[in-house]
Order: structure tokens, then sequence, then C-alpha cells
């Protein structure tokens, strides 16, 4: 039996599995969700013990466990190691969901008539981690395995792998590795695959501004003493000026700027302003002036306030004066960028230009490097001809904005670029209500991924 024929035999029960997967909440910043974490840990070991896995280990970390399974059939023969999380962002806000988050259906959507799975976590990364596990089921059950396999699933990326490095820095031989297949990046579309080529770092900060000991009266001592909240708002408004260039002292020395020959060659990717704005219901972009939508978001750092917190927030009315407010700002970074860098130059200017009447705590939560990776590699030409065989079109070489921290760890310490072999979609709601993934994607990634291992075997003369 074929690769192809195995799967078309599978594919109901490779997506109930993908359900059982989906229905345990295991989400990693919230401590509520402890035991959920390590069950979808023990989850993903039982499953590749299942595809066929020699050696499977639930390695403990500091935090959650890393879930680590390998297949060595020749120690002649390439080694591809796959790397994904089990871990998920938070479901909240929960009442936006059109349907339970940890409950997945499938849906028809304009985008995805043969239907997606809607459910937190199907895109960002269960959904694509496990397609590396049943692509290596289907081929062993075919006796078609042509490469050496290892797996290093985890359980924090989504509160920024604190442990990865640990592991990684103690187990290098044991990760060793001609190529690393990561499949947690998205693809322009489905008539247009793509691979991503580079990843934006990130820098994530909260702070805290207090003004009197205690909460007050408005009435009493409004406009006599500061409130935090206006102060925040504020402060957070001047770390941008009117052509949103982020203001803080020396955050692009260290800005690699491409040349106009490699700016026209990132717009070039077939992208649509119009389908853009109206996929998100927005009159117009936004952003820093000089660069195209493209380029912001591949090429560009920035920085955003992602939560904002403080005073009164129930249900009527309170007139109160709050004694602190609360902000969590992230800053997406590009090559050459160093996070702690960063984060320390946001907390010296986020301290200067508070005013005296009230105090400032910063705090950097988590962080990561921004990566760029060889479009000439064996490793890049072998996802470049399988996603060719599949999709009947070649992929494009793209940028994508999002952070991946443990890319560049994997480069500098196991000396190995990662082929970012994503099959989402930018509409598939990653980190929002209604997350989802295509039916046709979960399928024909798995394909793509044995076609890679065929590929790749080849590249190397084996």
């Amino acid at each position: 039996m074929s690769v192809a024929s195995y799967l078309e035999k599978n594919k109901d029960r490779f997506l109930q599995e993908l359900f059982d997967l989906l229905r345990i909440p295991s989400v990693s910043a919230d401590p509520k969700f402890k035991q959920d974490v390590v069950a979808a840990a023990h989850f993903v070991k039982e499953a590749m013990e299942k595809a066929g896995a020699d050696t499977v280990e639930i390695c403990e970390t500091a935090g959650y466990p890393i879930v680590y399974g390998e297949k060595m059939i020749d120690p002649a023969l390439p080694t591809v190691l796959v790397y994904g999380h089990y871990d998920v962002q938070p479901a909240d806000p929960y009442e936006l969901w059109d349907s339970p988050p940890f409950e997945p259906v499938l849906k028809k959507t304009a985008i995805h008539p043969e239907g997606a799975i809607f459910a937190r976590g199907a895109a960002d990364d269960k959904g694509q981690f496990y397609m590396h596990i049943k692509a290596f089921e289907a081929m062993m059950a075919t006796g078609a395995l042509p490469c050496n396999v290892k797996f290093m699933i985890e359980g924090e990326e989504e509160i920024g792998s604190d442990n990865l490095d640990t592991f990684v820095l103690a187990n290098k031989e044991r990760l060793r590795a001609d190529v690393i297949l990561i499949s947690d990046t998205h693809m322009i579309g489905m008539q247009d695959p793509s691979i991503t080529v580079g990843l934006r770092g990130m820098a994530y900060m909260e702070v805290e501004v207090t003004g009197s000991n205690r909460d007050l009266h408005s009435g009493t001592y409004g406009g006599a003493v500061a409130n935090p909240i206006n102060v925040l708002c504020k402060m957070i408004a001047s770390l941008k000026d009117e052509n949103e260039h982020i203001t803080i002292p020396g955050f692009y020395e260290k800005v690699q700027e491409l040349s106009a020959a490699q700016r026209q060659r990132l717009n070039e990717a077939p992208f649509d302003l119009s389908e853009y704005k109206g996929k998100l219901d927005i009159q117009d972009v936004h952003g820093e002036k000089g660069y195209s939508t493209i380029e912001r978001v591949g090429i560009r750092p920035t920085l955003d306030v992602n939560g904002i917190w403080g005073g009164y927030t129930g249900e009527g009315a309170k007139t109160v004066l709050p004694s602190k407010a609360y902000a969590k700002i992230s800053m997406r970074l590009v090559p050459d960028q160093d996070w702690h860098e960063i984060a320390t130059l946001f907390e010296n200017h986020f301290k200067a230009i508070a005013p005296s009447s009230v105090t400032v705590k910063v705090k950097a939560h988590h962080g990561g490097a921004p990566a760029v990776v060889s479009d000439s590699s064996l490793g890049y030409q072998a996802a470049e001809a399988a996603m060719e065989e599949t999709f009947g079109k070649r992929p494009i070489p793209t940028r994508e904005g999002g952070s991946i921290p443990i890319v560049a760890l994997f480069q500098k310490e196991l000396g190995s670029d990662p082929i970012l072999f994503g099959f989402g979609l930018d509409t598939d709601a990653l980190h929002s209500p209604n997350e989802h993934y295509g039916v046709k994607n979960y399928l024909i990634g798995i394909e793509t991924i044995a076609a890679f291992f065929r590929h790749f075997s080849v590249a190397h003369g084996k």
C-alpha cells in the first residue's frame, strides 16, 4: 500500500484523533489547567508509540514536560528532527466563541468549503505538529520511512519556552539531526503555497503604574491626584510618533535594513490589499510610514499593547480614582535586535517618561531572537520539491511576522537551519476566538511531510 492510499483509508481516524487531542485544554499560561497540560503530554507520548517510535520519553523540566521520541532505522541515513508544541493559548474571552473552544467541531467556511476544525489549538499548534506523527505512522505502516526521525514536542511555547534551552543544551548529541522540521507557521494560501524563511523575535513586557496608596473617591480627589490610568495611557501614546515610528532611544540601532532589491522581491508575493481589509472588516491599514503591509509584518519591528486594565470594570458605575493601572506590551523584533537589550531600553525609557506623581514597575515576561532561514539548503530544497509535488505549484519564500524563539536557539546550538513548514492560513484566527484549521490543510500537510522525507533522502543520495 502506498502512503497516499494509507492516508485516504485512515483520514477519518486521523481527524478523530486530532479531535481527542484538541479536547484537552492544555493552556500553559493558566495554572488551573496544569493537569490538562500534563495530560496532553501523555496523549502525545502514546500517539508516538502507536505510530511506531522505538523510544518515547516524557522528559521532565522545571516547568511542563517535553515529549521526546525517535525511530532510528539506520545511522547511515539522514535524520529529521521534528519540533512542535502541545500547549495552547488561553481561550478567553469564551463568550466570543461560536462553539466551545475545547469541543472541536467541523464547519464549512468560504475559505474552507471542505470544512475547518474549530477549536483552540487547531492550527497553533496541535493540528500542525500532529500531522508529523500521522505522516510518520503512514510511512512506518507502508514501509516507506527513508530517514531516521526524532520528535521533540514541548508544552511551554505559548509562555516563552523558558525550559527548552536547558533541555537542548543538555541533549545536543541526542537531538543531532540533518534538518529540523517545524510546522507552526502559515502559507499565503492553498493556491499559493509558501515556506517561511524569516521570523520576528519578541520582547514581552508588563508595566505597573501606581499613584496613591489606595483607590480614592474621584469627586474628592479627582483633579488633585494623578490617575494612573490616565498617566499610563499618555505614556503608552508617547511610545510612537505620528509616523508610527517607535520613540524609544536606541530601539532601531541594530535593525537590519533590507536592500531595495530584497524589499521588491518580498513585495512580489501575492497580496490583495482590498481582500486583506475585507477579511478583517477594516476601512484601512495602519502602520509605519514608508513601508508596505507585507513589509510591516515581515521585516519591521513593532510595539503593541496586548492588554490594559485598572480601576473599576464591573457592572454599573463606581466613581473611583484607581491606585494602580497595568498594561502588557509586546515588541516584535527583527534581525539583528537582541530582546534582552530591547527589554532594557524599554524599561529605562518607560521609567524616564513617567511623571513624578506616579511610580512605575516594569517586568520582562519573556522574549526570543528573530531568525532568518536559508532558502538554498538541502532541507529547503526538499521542502520546496515536496510542496510542488502535492500542491502542483512551487512555493514562495516569505517572511512571517510571528515569533518562534526556539528557531534561533536551534540554529545556534544544533547547527542546523529549521525548515518552517507550516500549512495554516493567516485567516485561521490564531490566538483569537474561533481558531480553526482546514481539513484539507491538515490532510495535505500529512501527505507533503511524507513527500519531504522522500525528497530529503534522495537529496542525500540515499
